[in-house]
């Protein structure tokens, strides 16, 4: 039976929970997902919970707070003037705290996320651009349905 390796294609089912419980991505009752370990598209972390297993193993890992997704860094909190936003979108957009708010990578061929967590009355927003897991515990089950 083949078992997950460094460069693995897989297909699998996969749930990650934060500390309440509720899932954050849960692939269990719709489609399985694929990826290729290794490639960036899961944490290192969680990626290196998955070598070794066999196709068909069902497993449950309990990550302590920032191993999955490192730390919250204060750092990426960031103002972001309205001027600005207006550039990147919709000038008209209204923002509202918890929003998903994606923006362009410098080279323009991807995207990143920010969460809105303030609104000045100037118009400026605060992005937390943290992944919204990081600093905490995580609970990561799997499915490997195929190993290629």
């Amino acid at each position: 039976m083949p078992v997950v390796e460094l460069g693995s294609f897989l297909t699998l089912h996969y749930r990650l929970c934060g500390p309440d419980g509720s899932a954050f991505i849960d692939t269990f009752a719709a489609q399985p997902a694929t990826l290729s370990l290794g490639t960036g598209e899961l944490s290192p972390a969680l990626e290196q919970r998955l070598l070794g297993l066999a196709e068909g193993t069902r497993a449950a890992f309990d990550l302590p707070a920032g191993e999955a997704f490192g730390h919250r860094q204060p750092e990426l909190l960031q103002w972001v003037a309205r001027k600005l936003l207006a550039e990147l979108g919709d000038p008209d957009e209204q923002y509202a705290v918890g929003d998903v708010v994606q923006f362009p990578t410098p080279d323009g061929r991807g995207s990143y996320a920010g969460v809105v967590r303030e609104v000045r009355a100037d118009g400026a927003v605060l992005f937390d651009f943290n992944h919204p897991l990081a600093g905490q515990p995580v609970r990561f089950e799997v499915h490997i349905i195929g190993v290629l």
